[in-house]
């Protein structure tokens, strides 16, 4: 092999390996090219999250309100019941003391 034909055979395979580069280069940018509609895609999917996110809080704000507020009530009402159940206790014990008070006057007369 003379000077001549090994520049060319040299020639080639730096050709081809230039070939073979610039061939997977290409088929990696388009298999991992994104398209327009795969970035309108992900910007609708995007906007649907955020809206689901901000229903999300508004519903968490909503409970959080409503939990307060029927804590609330069920402190007054507990309170209610206490105040009942003591007055009930206070009639009683009135109500024992007059029959009491009834049975002596009648045992006395």
């Amino acid at each position: 092999m003379n000077r001549t034909e090994f520049i060319i055979v040299t020639a080639l395979v730096l050709f081809v390996a230039f070939a073979l580069g610039w061939f997977a280069c290409w088929l990696v940018n388009r298999f991992t090219e994104v398209k327009a509609a795969d970035l309108d895609e992900l910007d609708r999917m995007a906007q649907a999250l955020h809206e689901a996110e901000s229903i999300r809080d508004q519903a968490i704000a909503y409970i959080e309100e409503r939990e307060a507020e029927l804590t609330g009530q069920l402190s007054q009402t507990d309170a209610e019941l206490r105040a009942a159940m003591d007055g009930l206790r206070e009639a009683r014990a009135e109500a024992a003391d007059l029959r009491d008070y009834i049975e002596r006057m009648q045992a006395e007369s």
